[in-house]
């Protein structure tokens, strides 16, 4: 049985054995890995703002420049839309690491938001300068880049890498100096049986497609990480700037605006990580997406009776409509935004695992460019309408989550199998094969 198969009972009664320090080689490793989210968060907050600075549409986009300062009744929702301009944006998400190697995490989430709110702040900086400020902005992320590869210079390869090689006292010396202790023998005993077993799964890619894998393609692989992108905030960090000031604020209102919602969107990964395991994957999924339908029909409404008549909208207007994409943030930070990196992670035994961790990170990245590049003719054509339209489609992702998504919280990995056992839909695919029945229900397994 997928997940079953694979357990040795004797690895799970090692791992209380495990003995470890915080130590600062450990430390240093966590840093450099978390360099990489920061530099795609820097990125994704970057963008929106240089797109929305004069200096570079003057260079870069002249027929966006003179579109957006003619202040024309027709072009309030579409002065920025060109479809270069978009695809400058959304070319920075159709490069994904060439390999992958273990799951993502709620700290690449975090970090990618810091790096978001530093590219905000930059950005509001840079603005000021003429006429290189977006050079600046677009240089900067240097600074991550290069301090993850001088570290990346100092740290070895993972002890798994190094058993899978065969390298074995070197991935044991390794695993000492991460752990900070001479005593790794049960961890590393179980460093080599997941190598032998992992090495016996010739086609993981095949395995996935398999109807007993079905719950894990549909959700983990497909679903989670293409609904993450529809629920409309990447748009939002895309193109806050330019957004704000399409919606009537000013150029300093409209990066000062967008530095508010990144720092929201920090507070809500710090909430997820604080409380995910206390009310569950389920319950901020749900709750969170019914703020986020809320505060996209209220930003519909507010743009239809007042926006769209070539002028600024009023001050109280442009506050509320701020708050508003705030508490949008503050919801999609705490649910969307780190568990649809943390939920697939916890779907795929051993057999799939690598094969549906690298398909839910295409997923993502093809979908994030996608959005990229079609929001602003979107905004265009449809105007307060495309607001409406991400409502609906969190809707529909909400309802995906109540009736297939079972509660993975506090159920150990290697036991999620069971899940889907007891799922009124997925026990269907999931049926007894070869015989190997196992039985009982496992805490949080209940019917969705």
């Amino acid at each position: 049985m997928a997940g079953g198969a694979f357990t040795d009972a004797a690895s799970l009664k090692r791992a209380h054995l495990y003995e470890y320090r915080i130590t600062g080689y450990f430390i240093t490793a966590c840093f450099v890995a978390a360099l990489g989210g920061a530099l795609f968060g820097y990125d994704l907050g970057v963008s929106g703002g240089v797109t929305s600075m004069d200096d570079f549409l003057k260079d870069f986009f002249p027929n966006v420049y003179k579109r957006k300062h003619l202040h024309l009744t027709e072009t309030d929702y579409c002065k920025y839309d060109n479809q270069i301009l978009t695809l400058f944006t959304s070319s920075l998400y159709f490069a994904a690491p060439a390999k992958i190697r273990g799951a993502v995490n709620q700290l690449f989430q975090l970090t990618t938001c810091l790096g978001i709110v530093i590219a905000n702040f930059i950005n509001y900086g840079t603005e000021k300068i003429h006429p290189w400020g977006w050079r600046l902005s677009l240089g900067l992320a240097t600074v991550p880049a290069s301090l993850m590869f001088i570290g990346g210079l100092f740290l070895p390869e993972t002890p798994n890498s190094l058993v899978e090689q065969g390298r074995m006292e070197e991935g044991r010396a390794v695993l000492e100096k991460i752990r900070g202790t001479k005593n790794v023998n049960a961890e590393f005993d179980d460093l080599v049986d997941a190598s032998n077993e992992a090495r016996a799964i010739k086609h993981p890619f095949k395995n996935l497609l398999k109807r007993k894998n079905r719950p894990q393609l549909v959700i983990g692989a497909l679903g989670i990480p293409a609904f993450q992108q529809l629920t409309g905030m990447n748009s939002i960090l895309f193109y806050a700037p330019v957004m704000f000031q399409s919606l009537g604020f000013g150029s300093d209102a409209a990066l000062y605006s967008s530095t508010i919602t990144s720092v929201a969107l920090v507070v809500a990964a710090l909430i997820s990580m604080f409380f995910v395991d206390k009310f569950g994957r389920r319950a901020f999924f749900l709750e969170a997406g019914a703020e986020m339908i809320c505060c996209l029909i209220a930003v519909a409404v507010t743009l239809a009776i007042l926006f769209g008549q070539g002028k600024e909208l009023p001050k109280l207007v442009g506050i509320f409509l701020v708050i508003v994409i705030c508490i949008f943030v503050l919801a999609y930070g705490r649910s969307w935004g780190p568990l649809g990196w943390l939920v697939p992670s916890e779907l795929f035994p051993l057999e799939t695992r690598s094969a549906g961790q690298s398909v839910v990170v295409c997923v993502n990245m093809l979908f994030t460019a996608l959005i990229a590049q079609c929001f602003l003719a979107a905004m265009c054509h449809l105007r307060y309408g495309i607001f409406l339209l991400f409502a609906g489609l969190i809707m529909i992702m909400s309802s995906f989550i109540f009736f297939l998504l079972p509660e993975t919280k506090q159920v150990p990995i290697e036991e999620v199998y069971l899940l889907w056992q007891n799922h009124w839909f997925w026990k269907r695919f999931v049926a007894e094969e070869g015989g190997n029945g196992v039985n009982g229900n496992v805490k949080g397994a209940g019917n969705a």
